[in-house]
């Protein structure tokens, strides 16, 4: 069994794919969990929520506003032994227990934490999607046994979908205030890194046809295939569409209407020297 491409599947696919979400508080931020759980959505649905951790601890008093009103079951587990992380011990046998049902197409492993490698492969030889959300300083072993890894910092400085709406009963100072806060939000980020050529240029090369010519969603599932950190957003894109057309030193986009359908595709292929 294969893992669905998770760059070209259909809005129904996305839908019906149930995800196991397991956080490890330890190695987590309470304060881009919404933004985690809104990520998660675009892959499917979380059926399952769960967090693991000390909760007596007063290092994760900032978890208990956010654990309720996102639905989220804490797992509590106390710490016996001092260097010891029981948290990825209670974690990993959970997983495993879920793992076992057969009752989910995917997991979410919500942490920085590299203990949880031998974890992410288990899932994947079960042919399991495994999607992972964690700091940038989360190991390479980590990342790369993930189908998909995906960087909270970008997750973070990602525009809002929708703007809030206008308090009227506020003053004018406070209007003004408040719109200038939310031009700050909406505003694109800039690019972090370089794009990645050598990336690009084998993706395309294994997802054109003899013309040259790929499919953006075929195209883009080859770029998270040969890596798994790939994200548009770490360039300053909120899409992979919107990479490639702002590129047109490296990209020709050409959009194609899909025969007996209104809908369009974008194809794109290397950009062709001039003769």
């Amino acid at each position: 069994m294969t893992s669905p491409g998770l760059g070209a599947k259909t809005a129904s696919e996305e839908s019906n794919m149930r995800l196991a979400v397991l956080i490890d508080a330890d190695n987590a931020s309470a304060n881009c969990i919404e933004a985690i759980l809104s990520e998660i959505t675009r892959f499917g649905e979380a059926t399952v929520k769960r967090i693991y951790g000390d909760f007596t601890s007063p290092y994760l008093a900032a978890w208990k506003g956010f654990l309720h009103v996102n639905a989220i079951k804490p797992v509590q587990q106390y710490a016996y032994t001092t260097g010891k992380n029981a948290t990825d011990s209670a974690m990993i046998i959970d997983a495993m227990d879920l793992l076992y049902t057969r009752r989910f197409d995917g997991f979410c492993l919500i942490t920085s934490d590299s203990d949880f490698t031998s974890l992410a492969i288990r899932i994947r030889e079960e042919g399991l999607t495994v999607l992972g959300f964690g700091e940038e300083k989360t190991p390479s072993a980590f990342i790369k046994a993930c189908h998909k890894f995906i960087f909270t910092e970008v997750l973070q400085s990602t525009p809002p979908a929708t703007e809030s709406i206008p308090d009227e009963t506020a003053s004018e100072p406070q209007k003004t205030k408040n719109n200038v806060a939310r031009s700050k939000k909406t505003e694109s980020p800039s690019p972090k890194k370089p794009l990645p050529l050598g990336l690009i240029s084998n993706a395309l090369e294994q997802s054109s046809d003899d013309t040259g010519w790929a499919d953006l969603g075929a195209f883009g599932n080859h770029l998270t295939k040969l890596r798994s950190d790939f994200d548009p957003r770490l360039y300053g894109f909120a899409k992979l569409s919107s990479l490639v057309k702002a590129n047109p030193r490296i990209f020709e986009v050409e959009e194609r209407t899909i025969k007996n359908s209104s809908r369009k595709e974008i194809f794109i292929r290397a950009k062709q020297p001039h003769k």
